[in-house]
């Protein structure tokens, strides 16, 4: 019986228990509890102003960045683009309590929506967009340090130097402090031991190397305040990776710069040489649209290989209007006289053998040297001999028979055909059948050896000019490396003093 009741009980007790855990409500957890408390005491208080007691009293934030990642460096645009997190680490008196009266807990995660948060930006924005950080739970301990960490991607305004591109290096400056709060109310510290970017999580970019990360306090004061605002300064540097400008602007540059002097070497005459002048122009003009691509529109200094680039195109432009005065020149002994004698005395005597060019001027000499023409033909006088020639001694056959007969048999007279001092013109001769033929095989004799002669003096002419010319382009080739050399030099000397 008495087991009977003692079960009785049992199952009574257990009902009863059952019943009380279904009546009763949920069983709320204690870090819920106290993030409602937390929020619902700063909502009483407000999240405007400083969570502090005494209005004099100064808040202080430690603040630090961690660089993640460089995105773009846009040398057109000024902008420096990055993905980096923030670090805020300060302290809230209205976010304290104690963990033993909430289950030990001592941290908490509130939204950062809720709260008061510093209002350090970036001084030196340049982005469109209204807010750039993504929104991050706030980290709270109790005794009211707080941290938060939001992501961000950040357009900072920088000034770029292009002077040495591709072998550049950029610095950019991140500038960070309260847009509102003097020093006087809010101080901004770097973190302990980070007083440069964080870089454990940086991933290394494809186009620039990070060679310097530092960062410095600065105190300034404005015209607009008397009180003083300190900002934290993180300046980082990049030297640009030149492996792909090497192949698309350096190398291409340096072959072009061997074609803009072989231009030189091809023979006056040749058609090819003006083509290949203007080829080269157009090559340089595409890669100099090319690196205006990768350069400000307005910068404030123009790369040196840009320089080079435009003292290239010049010199082509003059090498190929060179090339069109001594093809001209080479050209010009089919047309006119032979050269002027002191351009002769000039090219054949001084500047030919300063050039290297002595044999050609003493081959052509040796081919004329032999002919009557190479000196004979630039005098006026006439040659007595051929002038008293028909008057002296007429060999008709080649037998031996004196002239004075022949003569007399085909009734010439002595005395009209004895040579005189004062006669200039050949003497008459009777008309006989005979004496016109030989009239006629003298005159077409005559015609041979004046055509002969005319073509004699102008093959001399062309060779003149053509020396004229050769020696005249290897004077332009000289001068054309010398201005090259003088060029690359006072480029290397304004880097220099750069």
């Amino acid at each position: 019986m008495d087991e009977n009741l003692g079960a009785i009980v049992t199952v009574t007790l257990i009902i009863l228990a059952l019943g009380e855990s279904l009546s009763s409500p949920e069983t709320i957890p204690a870090e819920k509890i106290l993030i409602k408390k937390l929020l619902a005491r700063y909502e009483s208080q407000g999240k405007t102003g400083r969570p502090i007691v005494n209005v004099k009293d100064h808040m202080t934030v430690n603040f630090s960045l961690s660089l993640i990642q460089v995105l773009d460096i846009d040398e057109q645009n000024q902008v420096l683009k990055t993905n980096i997190w923030y670090q805020y680490v300060w302290k809230d008196i209205l976010l304290t309590w104690d963990p033993m009266e909430h289950d030990n807990i001592t941290s908490v995660r509130v939204p950062s929506d809720n709260i008061w948060l510093p209002d350090i930006l970036l001084y030196n924005f340049a982005d469109d967009r209204l807010k750039e950080q993504r929104d991050a739970l706030v980290v709270v301990e109790y005794t009211g340090d707080l941290l938060w960490m939001p992501q961000a991607i950040l357009n900072s305004s920088c000034s770029f130097d292009t002077l040495y591109f591709p072998f550049d290096e950029q610095s950019c400056e991140l500038k960070f402090g309260s847009w509102t709060y003097s020093g006087d109310q809010l101080n901004v510290e770097f973190l302990v031991g980070q007083d440069k970017m964080d870089l454990h999580d940086y991933m290394a970019s494809n186009e620039w190397d990070l060679i310097s990360n530092t960062g410095r306090r600065n105190v300034k004061y404005y015209s607009c305040c008397p009180e003083p605002y300190p900002d934290l300064t993180f300046r980082l540097s990049f030297r640009r990776r030149v492996a792909f400008y090497t192949f698309i602007l350096i190398l291409p540059c340096g072959l072009l710069s061997l074609l803009t002097l072989v231009i030189f070497w091809v023979p006056p005459e040749s058609p090819a040489k003006l083509q290949l002048g203007m080829n080269i122009f157009l090559a340089f003009f595409v890669l100099l649209l090319l690196l205006a691509d990768y350069t400000p529109k307005a910068a404030t200094s123009i790369p040196l290989i840009g320089s080079y680039f435009c003292l290239s195109m010049v010199m082509i432009t003059m090498s190929t209007v060179l090339a069109c005065i001594i093809a001209n020149m080479f050209f010009r002994g089919v047309r006119v006289n032979r050269a002027p004698d002191w351009l002769r005395s000039c090219i054949f005597d001084g500047v030919a053998k300063v050039m290297c060019l002595g044999d050609m001027i003493s081959e052509v000499q040796r081919e004329y040297s032999h002919k009557k023409l190479w000196t004979s033909y630039v005098t006026t006088e006439p040659d007595e001999e051929d002038s008293e020639m028909a008057c002296a001694r007429v060999r008709l056959l080649e037998n031996g028979i004196d002239s004075r007969s022949t003569i007399n048999d085909i009734g010439l007279d002595d005395s009209s055909c004895e040579p005189s001092p004062r006669r200039r013109t050949p003497c008459r001769v009777p008309a006989n059948p005979l004496s016109t033929e030989v009239s006629a095989i003298r005159e077409i004799i005559s015609r041979f050896e004046e055509k002969k002669a005319n073509e004699d003096i102008r093959k001399r002419n062309t060779e003149e000019w053509r020396i004229i010319a050769c020696v005249v382009d290897r004077i332009f080739f000289t001068f054309y490396v010398l201005i090259n050399l003088l060029g690359i030099a006072a480029i290397m000397l304004k880097a220099k003093m750069a």
